[in-house]
């Protein structure tokens, strides 16, 4: 039955529609237009750098500069391209297909991070904005991470205080201005969190505010630690 759907319909590149061997994959071009984050990175969060990755922990300008309150911190693509077309496409285009080849993405970038008992938390939308999206994309993501790494989720374990509105167009002191005591934990959840490393998820992540914000949230509600992870960068040079 699984032969005969296939050759009815065969999987389409999840970008281009071409044909593709399997489903929820990218064809040779658009591979090629995909930038994923390989090589050293950043420990913090996670931009390329220069050298190998036997290296070792290494700090980008940024992180030597700006007291970073997360333990550790990874990427899977830098915010260009076809990525940028995947997060745009997940976040305003109802492409909710998309968070499970991200999940893969995501679970390959999050290895150094993960411990046995992580649980997930994404980045939470608030109220209003959740009502005009109808889905929260950094739910979605994480939703598929935790499935695909085999992880605990806790969807709704932070709660956006207030409509902080869009980061875009914000310097970074206006986004840490912007977001600051923007997190709450719902009354709730302190227990899921409480002696447990948590990996916090969204989508795109330009100066760290945001993730910041959420990161010393979840250190009050008692996690042992905290790291982040992006679908997207955003890279000084990309």
């Amino acid at each position: 039955m699984q032969a005969l759907i296939r050759a009815i319909y065969p999987p389409q590149c999840i970008s281009c529609e071409a044909f593709v061997a399997s489903d929820f994959g990218l064809c040779a071009e658009c591979w090629r237009d995909t930038p994923f984050i390989t090589g050293l990175t950043c420990h913090k969060c996670g931009t390329p750098l220069p050298g190998t990755p036997d290296e070792g922990e290494v700090l980008c300008d940024d992180c030597l500069r700006i007291a970073r309150p997360w333990q550790a911190g990874r990427a899977a693509m830098l915010y260009d391209a076809n990525a940028r077309r995947f997060v745009l496409a997940l976040k305003h285009g109802d492409r909710m297909d998309l968070a499970r080849p991200a999940a893969q993405w995501l679970h390959r970038a999050a290895r150094p991070l993960l411990q046995p008992d992580t649980v997930v938390v994404p980045i939470p939308l608030h109220w209003w904005r959740m009502i005009r999206r109808r889905y929260n994309q950094a739910a979605l993501l994480s939703a598929a991470l935790a499935r695909e790494a085999a992880l605990a989720h806790c969807p709704d374990a932070l709660i956006r205080a207030r409509n902080t509105g869009s980061q875009e167009g914000r310097d970074r002191e206006g986004r840490f201005a912007n977001i600051q005591n923007a997190f709450r934990l719902h009354p709730r959840r302190r227990a899921a969190l409480a002696g447990r490393p948590v990996l916090l998820v969204d989508d795109v992540m330009t100066s760290g505010a945001t993730f910041a914000a959420a990161t010393e949230t979840c250190l009050a509600a008692g996690a042992s630690s905290v790291c982040v992870l992006a679908l997207t960068r955003v890279a000084k040079d990309a």
